[in-house]
């Protein structure tokens, strides 16, 4: 199956913390959500190839690296744009993709509504960006849809998973390896994640 990488760095951990907190406001929400994307995705990107590149410091010659893929950003709208406001300035030459899902409050499915891709997908490594592993239905389908778009390297990255939101990625795309700050304990008579954080597309954007 593919791994789950849970990252326990005591700062994710404490990034974490305060997006649970139902007390800490919209803009706190936002800059703990942002600071936690980018290490995670620290940890998800560590094995991104690279390939040497000659590069000349103010005194010698040396060696240096760059990506020697290029990366794609896709993030699951709304909530992922949470997780992207973060990462592309780290990787500024990124391209976007976007997948838009929207969650049915009665049957908790995922159901797409607009989907935007890049050229080159097969030659990218992609990051698949969303807040929530739940259900995984909105993962599953966003998987679905970039392998359909031909992108042949993908990685999942998630602030708070379940078991149950891992066992049906798992099971709909064994390979695909997920990296996250949590497994929680599961989900409620409503298909949300608890303890869980809420909902993060709300509290990032404040409505």
């Amino acid at each position: 199956m593919n791994p789950v990488e849970i990252v326990s760095h005591p700062l994710a951990q404490r990034h974490l913390t305060a997006l649970r907190d139902a007390e800490t406001p919209t803009e706190r929400f936002a800059w703990h959500l942002n600071r936690l994307a980018e290490l995670l995705f620290l940890e998800a990107s560590r094995d991104l190839p690279v390939e040497e590149v000659p590069v000349k410091t103010p005194l010698a010659e040396t060696e240096g690296v760059r990506l020697a893929k290029p990366v794609v950003l896709c993030p699951i709208l709304r909530a992922g744009l949470g997780l992207l406001d973060a990462v592309r300035p780290m990787v500024p030459e990124a391209r976007v993709a976007h997948i838009g899902l929207a969650r049915d409050e009665t049957t908790a499915e995922a159901h797409s509504y607009y989907a935007k891709f890049p050229d080159g997908m097969a030659e990218a490594e992609v990051f698949l960006l969303d807040p929530m592993l739940a259900t995984g239905g909105s993962a599953v389908e966003g998987v679905r849809q970039l392998q359909a778009a031909g992108a042949t390297s993908i990685r999942f990255v998630c602030v708070v998973s379940c078991p149950q939101g891992i066992e049906a990625f798992q099971k709909a795309h064994p390979g695909v390896p997920i990296t996250t700050a949590a497994v929680d304990a599961g989900l409620n008579l409503q298909s949300y994640i608890v303890p869980g954080l809420g909902d993060a597309g709300d509290r990032y954007f404040g409505t």
